[in-house]
Formats: structure tokens, sequence, C-alpha cells
């Protein structure tokens, strides 16, 4: 059986903070449970002292989500693990999240503390805490920048004091996969050791294009829980993409020998359902979820696809909750494509008629972006050496075409 590795969604809390990605009460309640039903196994629901709506939202999704852990943000300051833990006072299953900078970059210009005041908030933030919940989960921040040593000190601190789940997170998206394996792996040896009640998580951010990759590298090295979002939304460039995360480990599993408990056929419905709340849509060569995902336009594609669609498509689009795959008509698109089209509106064509409709086609396709059924069968009664004669067909009740030469 393999090793599992804990799904955590941060969508409504790093996500909402993307500029326009805003969601009120309602809309985040709607978008936990369909988390829910997706399979996470934790949602950060907001950051409870930053207002009085993040303070509700997670007090409600605490209250309405029974069957996940509900997770709540605070600093490493005493107002802020209280409020958290007052916001996740009716969870069934409640999580408290502190953080801390641990880079000099971040001490010096934005904290202004020494590197012993900062252990000192950890230790202090991280006890707190742990007085009013079991689950305490300790981010370094901006932890790819910070001196190694030093962070497995502030690690080690903070797992003396209860913390159950040590992040490292890649907060600005600057380090590259095997630096990335490579810090995981040196926390995991130096702090964590054999110990089987302390998990170490991982939070990358997508300012490269590597939050992904980093932590799959990440789970590799030992770390057995991923932040994420849907859709891959969240500050700046955004953060490592839930449902690429999830497929990466169910394709190649013979790499990745890990498994979630993520309902793939709620991975589109559930990005669908973001994209409608915030009125910001994916593009659409985003991986898994994208409206070109699996489409095809070349030729070569399209009839590989045609006869077994596993020649371009190493996922079906059923696998993903994707009502089916596309063969789209465009200047690259061969024969094959164009008369499965033709059959599936109800002209079959034979292999005359359809080089004739094919040059048609194509010189249609040079200067018209996008093509249509109706222009498809506009080109069947264009005028030029042939003609288009509809004629019924008793045939299995499709309409038939008769090319004649004029």
């Amino acid at each position: 059986m393999n090793e599992r590795v804990l799904v955590f969604d941060t969508t409504l809390r790093d996500g909402e903070q993307s500029p326009g990605c805003s969601m009120n009460l309602d809309e985040k309640v709607e978008l936990a449970r369909s988390l829910q039903t997706l399979g996470v196994d934790i949602i950060e629901a907001g950051f409870p002292i930053a207002s009085e709506g993040d303070f509700a939202a997670v007090k409600a999704v605490a209250t309405e989500c029974r069957d996940v852990t509900v997770a709540a943000l605070c600093r490493t300051a005493e107002p802020d693990v209280r409020r958290a833990a007052e916001a996740l006072r009716g969870a069934a299953r409640p999580r408290i999240h502190t953080f801390v900078a641990t880079s000099d970059i971040h001490l010096e210009y934005k904290l202004r503390k020494t590197r012993a005041e900062v252990i000192e908030m950890t230790r202090q933030a991280v006890r707190l805490a742990r007085s009013f919940t079991d689950e305490v989960e300790f981010s370094a921040e901006d932890a790819t920048r910070s001196d190694v040593d030093y962070l497995c000190d502030v690690f080690n601190v903070a797992v003396e004091e209860g913390a159950t789940i040590l992040n490292v997170p890649d907060t600005v998206g600057y380090t590259l996969p095997n630096e990335f394996s490579n810090l995981v792996r040196t926390v995991h040896e130096r702090v964590v050791r054999d110990r089987e009640d302390v998990a170490i998580s991982v939070h990358c951010h997508n300012d490269l294009g590597l939050a992904v990759a980093n932590s799959l590298a990440a789970v590799d090295a030992g770390a057995r829980q991923i932040e994420c979002t849907i859709n891959g939304i969240g500050e700046r460039a955004g953060n490592a993409s839930l449902e690429e995360i999830v497929m990466a480990i169910r394709v190649r599993s013979d790499r990745l020998p890990f498994e979630t408990e993520i309902d793939t056929q709620q991975l589109y419905p559930t990005s669908q359902l973001l994209s409608q709340i915030i009125g910001f849509g994916v593009q659409p060569n985003k991986a898994i979820v994208g409206r070109n995902a699996f489409a095809h336009e070349a030729g070569i594609h399209q009839h590989g696809v045609i006869s077994n669609p596993l020649c371009y498509e190493i996922m079906t689009p059923d696998s993903v909750g994707v009502p089916t795959n596309q063969l789209v008509l465009g200047k690259h698109s061969g024969r094959h494509a164009l008369a499965l089209r033709y059959e599936e509106l109800g002209y079959p064509l034979d292999a005359g008629d359809l080089d004739v409709v094919y040059g048609r086609f194509t010189d249609l396709a040079d200067r018209k972006k996008r093509i249509y059924d109706q222009d498809l069968i506009s080109l069947l009664a264009a005028e030029s050496n042939l003609q288009a004669e509809p004629a019924v067909v008793a045939a299995e009740g499709h309409w038939s075409v008769r090319l004649a030469a004029v």
C-alpha cells in the first residue's frame, strides 16, 4: 500500500489573497463544502485576526465542515493565537497554524527582530497554541532563504513546545527542486528524525513556475503534507496547484509511490466552482482543468486520439471530471478529424467527397481562427467545381450529402 500524503487546501486563505479573488462569507462556505466533498484533509479557512470577515469565515467553515481538519492562520503573537483559537472553538478537528519569518532579510527589514527574539516568539506562540488544541502547525516563513542551521534551531524549539506539523515554505518561489528536496531532507534528519508524531509540510509559491515540481520533490524527500490551492491561485504568481499535484501523484505512481484521498472526478467541478465564485478563470492551457487540457487540433494528434486516446492523453477526461475531450477543427487539423465531425453532424462523406471538402476547409481555416459547425455545413454547398446536394438517407437516421460535378 502506498504511503499517504495529506492535502492541505489554502484556497480560502492564501488563494483569496490574490488580487481580485476575494470571496464573501456565503461563497467561502460553499467552496469549503466542495473542498470537503473533493476529499482534502485540511481546509485553511482564513486568518482570523486580519478582519472580522476572516474571523466569521473561519468560524462558519469550522461549524459547517465536520469531516475535515479546519485550520486558522496566526502570527507568533499572543492576540493572534487567541483569536485563532476563538474562531476554531466549534471545530470538530481544529488546527492552529502559527508562523514567523526566519530569513535574515525578513528579520532585519520586516520584523526588526534578532534571531534569539524570533526563537522566543516561536516558543511562546506554539506553547500557547498547544494549550488550545492538540494539532499545532508551525511555519518558518521564507524558509528557503533562511540559514539552515538557524532554521533547524527554530523548528526544534517548535517541536519541543508541541508542534506536530513543521511547514517549510518557499514563500517567494525562489528555490529549485533539487535544493528544496535537500532542505526538506535536512530538516527531517536534524529535527524530525525517527519521530512518528511530527510531520513535514511544504507550501510552495510559483514565482519561477516551480511550485508543483518543488512540492513533489519535497514529498520524495520526506514531506507528507502539501499545501496548495484550487487552480493554483495565491499571492503573486500563485501557489502550487492542487489538481496538478494530485494527478501527478496518480498518473506517475510508478515514480511517486504515494496516494491522496482526493476524489479526482471532483477536480474539474471544483475548479469551475471557484472560477464562477471569483469571476477569474484559468488560462486555456492550464494543466488538468484548462479548456485546452483535453483538446486537440493538430491532424497527427487527432488521428492518434481517434484511434486510441492514450496516444496523446495520459489521463482520461472522465478521471478529473471533464465531460469529454475535444477535437478542435482548425488550420492544423487533418482529414480523420474532419470526417469524424461531419459524421457526427449527420453528413458521412466518402473518400472522394472528403478530399474536395478538405480542400475547401483548409482554405477557410487559413483565413478564420475558429471553425464552427455551420461553417462546415456551408462548405458542403460552397460554389466550386462541385455542388452539394443534400439527400435524406434511411441508414441510421443520418443526413447524407451527395457531391456532384457541375
